[in-house]
Order: structure tokens, then sequence, then C-alpha cells
């Protein structure tokens, strides 16, 4: 914060303050013995601001100075988002403590349990047909081909659950650890922040929409090995829509108290596009990317309309 000069009338140095601060540039006008000093907040406006000041010395009736009666107004709104951030950061600390399973939410450690059980009845995966009913469709295996009926004849019979319970399907140690670890940290910030309500819905929503577009590019008779066929599981798909949330929820609303530090969001991109190249194995990718862009829309959604109690 750097002071720019001083301005003789108080009155005059308020419009002057609120001109600055509907351009842009937020300030602070404080009193100094007999006259009242602008102080600029950011550096870069340090030449624009001054020059401003100078002219005003000059002129201070000039039309350009006539500031829209909106300026008070946007100064409590920011003041606001100010406090309600400060109370959010506060009562998710006090949350996660006092609800949580060593710092982790009850939703979130409701479902690392699910899977973990899941994981431990299929041995990672290795035993699916002890799980048959978690997938989104039932299939079978046969000399390296799966096969299954089209048109998700299950889900249509009643067995909706088969859209959401591919997430708790894991293959192999590494791919649950991977999973449970970003779940933890995200589900948890989700839940002190906002709560479990929204947690949920965010998985339900995510789950589903990941589960239904990897889905979508399965094709009866082909290699296990291509991708396209409904065996496959985890929480990645929930994962990234979690960390679409959170991601565009900090960027449009950072009162919410949800944060991701932008190398943490590279990567995960990195990872995104690395699974694409087919470097790494079968996997998922329709499962992460409609995750990422489910998750982001509803950042996006709940940035612009609040619900204080959902």
């Amino acid at each position: 914060m750097r002071n720019i000069g001083f301005l003789d009338d108080e009155q005059a140095a308020q419009r002057f303050g609120d001109f600055l601060y509907v351009n842009g540039m937020p300030n602070t006008i404080e009193r100094d013995q007999q006259s009242w000093v602008v102080w600029v907040h950011d550096d870069d406006h340090l030449p624009k601001a001054a020059a401003w000041l100078e002219k005003f010395h000059t002129n201070p009736s000039a039309p350009e100075f006539v500031v829209a009666t909106n300026a008070p107004k946007q100064r409590e709104k920011e003041h606001r988002d100010l406090v309600d951030f400060q109370n959010r950061m506060h009562r998710g600390r006090d949350v996660v403590r006092k609800v949580g399973f060593y710092g982790i939410g009850r939703l979130t450690v409701a479902l690392m349990a699910i899977s973990i059980v899941v994981a431990v009845v299929s041995r990672a995966g290795g035993n699916t047909s002890s799980i048959m009913g978690l997938f989104i469709t039932k299939w079978e295996a046969g000399g390296g081909y799966i096969q299954w009926q089209e048109g998700l004849p299950e889900i249509l019979s009643g067995q909706v659950w088969r859209l959401f319970t591919p997430m708790f399907i894991h293959f192999g140690i590494m791919h649950i650890l991977f999973n449970m670890l970003w779940l933890r940290d995200l589900g948890s910030m989700i839940e002190a922040r906002e709560s479990s309500w929204r947690l949920l819905l965010l998985v339900l929503l995510t789950s589903a929409g990941s589960n239904l577009a990897q889905y979508s590019i399965s094709i009866p008779g082909f290699p296990t090995l291509s991708g396209g066929s409904p065996m496959f599981g985890g929480m990645s798909g929930v994962v990234y829509g979690l960390l679409g949330y959170v991601w565009m929820r900090g960027k449009f609303d950072p009162s919410s108290g949800l944060f991701l530090h932008k190398s943490t969001v590279t990567m995960m991109m990195v990872w995104l596009v690395l699974c694409f190249t087919g470097l790494l194995g079968p996997i998922a990718n329709l499962a992460h990317l409609f995750g990422l862009l489910i998750g982001m829309g509803a950042g996006l959604f709940f940035s612009r309309f609040r619900f204080s109690k959902f």
C-alpha cells in the first residue's frame, strides 16, 4: 500500500477515493493532521492513480470525477464478502475438528469406508463376480472379450443404484489409494466450508454423469483392453468433479472459503491429458472428463446463485 498524495478536504478526499474504487483501484483514505492522505493498495495502480490525483487537484469538479452512486454499495458488498469468507474459514476449522474423524468430514468417511469394504470383498477388483451388482450393467467375460446387453436393462428395471455404485469399485491398491487421498481432501473441504448435503449432491451428480459418459463408448464385443466396456469403476470421476467444483468456487466466489492452488489444478489437468494418451493403460477417461465438466458447471452455478442452507 503506497501513499500517492494528500487532499485538504475530507469530502473531496472521499469522493476521489470513490472515483478510484469504481475504476478498479482499491484505496484507503486516512486523516493526517490537517489533511487527508490517499493510499493505493496495489503498486501497479500507482502511476495511473497519481495522474488522476494531479488532475483532481487541478479540477475536482470535472465530469469524470462524478462517481457512480453504487460506489458505497460496492464497498459494503466487498466488506460483507470478506467477513463471510473469514467466518466460513473459522467455522470450517471448527466443523472439521468437531464432527470429523481425524479431521475428515462424516460423509467423506462414509464414502471412503464403502470403497475400502468393496475393495476388500473384491480383492481390489480381482474378484469382480462378488461385486457384479455394483457395475453399471451386468457383463460376462470370456476369451479376452466381454459381453453384455445394451440399453442398461438393469437400471431400467429399477436397479437405479447402478448409476452411482461404480464409483466404489477399484482395480488395484494404487487406484484406490490415489482416489481416497483426493476424496479425503476435497470432500472434507466441501463438508467443512459448505455442508454434507452439498457434497452428497455433487457426488450423485458427478458419479451418475461420469458413469453414463463412460458407458456411452461401450461397444459390445470389443476387447476388454479397449476401455470401451461396462467393466469400469473408481472414484476418479467424482474426484475430478469435486476438483472442478472447488476450482470454480474459489475462482468466482472467494467468500466460499474453497480454494485450490494453481499448481494443483495444473497437475491434475496434465494427468487428465496424460491418461488420454493411452500410455498409462486402459483408463475411464470420459468419466474423468465429464466428472470435471459437471463439477465445474456446478461450481459456476453455486457461485452465481448462493443457497446458504444447502
